[in-house]
């Protein structure tokens, strides 16, 4: 899920052709609908006046008000409705993480385990500020580009 998001919002990002943000759009939204019900499973496990029970399911909320929405008219606006689900899917995959324990491989979108190697990573923008900060597998950082 986290890939997916990283090719409208990572740092080497760029606008993709029609067709393929129709695609990725679809997909975005696929991701969408089937991490939901499991945040929902999650934080509906936690007590109801739980903080993190409740930014889980007003971040839900919101991402059903972008799943309702429409792209609009012209390649901007596609790419726009795009970048603000793969938004919503990045924080939905945050809130998941948070609420079950589940580590997520930044490289390869996998859990890492606690049997398994991880290294900090974490990419730092222009402005100095963390892009994506986590852990990958150690097998993974081969995969990785260096900058």
């Amino acid at each position: 899920m986290r890939q997916s998001v990283g090719r409208l919002l990572g740092p080497d990002a760029t606008s993709p052709e029609s067709d393929e943000l129709a695609g990725l759009t679809c997909l975005l939204r696929g991701h969408m609908q089937l991490i939901i019900p499991e945040i929902e499973q999650a934080a509906e496990k936690l007590p109801m006046d739980d903080v993190p029970r409740y930014c889980a399911l007003a971040c839900i909320g919101e991402a059903r008000v972008k799943l309702r929405a429409t792209a609009g008219d012209g390649p901007h606006r596609a790419v726009a409705y795009a970048r603000k689900l793969a938004r919503s899917l990045t924080a939905l995959c945050d809130h998941y993480e948070a609420l079950t324990g589940v580590e997520m491989c930044l490289a390869c979108d996998k859990p890492i385990r606690d049997c398994e190697d991880s290294m900090p990573y974490g990419h730092v923008s222009a402005s100095g500020g963390a892009v994506c900060a986590g852990r990958i597998h150690t097998r993974c950082a081969h995969t990785l580009r260096r900058r």
